[in-house]
């Protein structure tokens, strides 16, 4: 743990945020779970406010990882620090089954701040297997058809919901088959229909994760092809830290087949420094302790933030659109429900009003104009319900009582992910 108490000295030293946040905590401590675990929202507004940047950032990248227009999440990278991300993620890409000579169509988002586009570009190149074509994930779906076919490409990298509408273009193009050997994905789970309409279309293609990383929470975990099932991650042990603790207490969850919140704590990064953060995302470990690059398996998100298609919509987010609405709505609660039907995903807000709203009129006005504020705010969300790439988002009006909660603590599940049995 020796770069693990040097990284700590640094950032106590350099950070006004992490200087307040460790002010009780021994100077010589080199015991990671004595750390407390960053609380997102506190961290993100602390890093609007330029607390938590170790140095004056002079040089090097910047990246959107999400957030309302009101209140964005920014992640800043040295040169280095971005050389070192895509390079280890490189040595991790190794492992996913991609061969030397293989033509990786990189359909993942660029521009608008977005990473991953460029992330994946950089790790093939560190990774030194393949040959990488730069699609791009805002192409044309018929061009990248076209694309693909014509360039021999044998193996698809983006996020589920482009791969799905290759598939229903496919579908509705029996003609042109692609000789796809290997699909590759990122940013967002598959589920059971998609897998079943990628078997029927490509039915020789193997599909798994391309990678387990985020602009924020950086290198989270790779795909090994000979050991890792679908959902299955190992380690980066050379550059984190990973954690998995109890949801409602925080202990270290140490034993296989527990499941609990995943945390992360990033040993390269010193200019935004990463020290127990939430990656977002529920765990459980694979193997016992003490397996090096251990074995992890992802369990859907826990309750910082809910994936819809390749967006995140933050409870955080979603409780300061309906606080703009205060002067006509008093909310004693709400859930964000995922649900997913026809190949796509759907968000529902549930919100539970101090009074209830008169007549079926007003209640469909309000919600509309809510709905609009979020898509104002999230235009991400917009273009992805006018690309068909994900359901509109709903509101449901509900009553104090309906929410679901936690049957072990009683507390509302601010997300209440269905899609998991799909």
């Amino acid at each position: 743990m020796s770069n693990f108490k040097t990284l700590v000295d640094f950032v106590r030293k350099n950070s006004p945020y992490y200087r307040q946040l460790y002010r009780n905590i021994p100077q010589n401590c080199d015991d990671i779970s004595a750390y407390p675990i960053v609380d997102q929202e506190q961290f993100w507004q602390a890093s609007a406010n330029q607390q938590v940047l170790t140095d004056r950032f002079h040089n090097g990248i910047v990246f959107k990882s999400g957030g309302t227009t009101g209140n964005p999440k920014f992640s800043y990278f040295t040169p280095a620090e971005w050389n070192h991300f895509t390079a280890v993620s490189g040595r991790g890409f190794r492992h996913n089954g991609v061969q030397a000579g293989d033509r990786i169509a990189n359909l993942f988002y660029a521009g608008e701040l977005y990473a991953s586009f460029l992330y994946v570009t950089a790790v093939i190149d560190h990774a030194g297997v393949g040959i990488n074509y730069p699609i791009g994930g805002q192409t044309d779906i018929a061009t990248m058809v076209e694309m693909i076919d014509k360039l021999q490409i044998n193996v698809i990298a983006g996020v589920p919901t482009t791969l799905i509408h290759i598939i229903a273009y496919l579908q509705q193009h029996p003609h042109i088959r692609p000789n796809i050997d290997l699909i590759l994905y990122g940013g967002e789970p598959f589920y059971a229909d998609q897998l079943d309409a990628i078997a029927t279309v490509l039915p020789t293609a193997r599909v798994h994760s391309i990678l387990y990383a985020s602009v924020d929470g950086g290198e989270l975990g790779y795909f090994d092809a000979q050991t890792c099932a679908n959902g299955e991650h190992r380690c980066f042990d050379e550059s984190t830290i990973m954690e998995i603790v109890d949801e409602d207490t925080l202990e270290p969850i140490i034993e296989p087949g527990i499941t609990g919140r995943l945390i992360v704590t990033n040993l390269n990064r010193k200019l935004m420094p990463l020290i127990r953060y939430p990656v977002g995302d529920m765990a459980q470990w694979c193997e016992p302790a003490g397996m090096t690059d251990r074995r992890f398996r992802l369990c859907g998100r826990s309750q910082e933030g809910a994936r819809i298609g390749p967006a995140t919509l933050y409870v955080q987010d979603v409780a300061t659109i309906l606080d703009a609405f205060h002067d006509k709505l008093k909310v004693l609660n709400f859930q964000i429900v995922i649900k997913h039907y026809d190949a796509r995903d759907q968000a529902v807000i549930h919100i539970v009003p101090e009074k209830i709203i008169p007549g079926e009129k007003a209640q469909r006005q309000l919600a509309e104009q809510i709905l609009q504020h979020l898509y104002t705010q999230r235009s991400m969300l917009r273009d992805l319900i006018d690309s068909d790439k994900i359901h509109p988002v709903k509101i449901a009006w509900c009553r104090s009582g309906e929410l679901e909660s936690n049957p072990r603590t009683g507390k509302t599940l601010r997300i209440l992910d269905k899609r998991l049995g799909a």
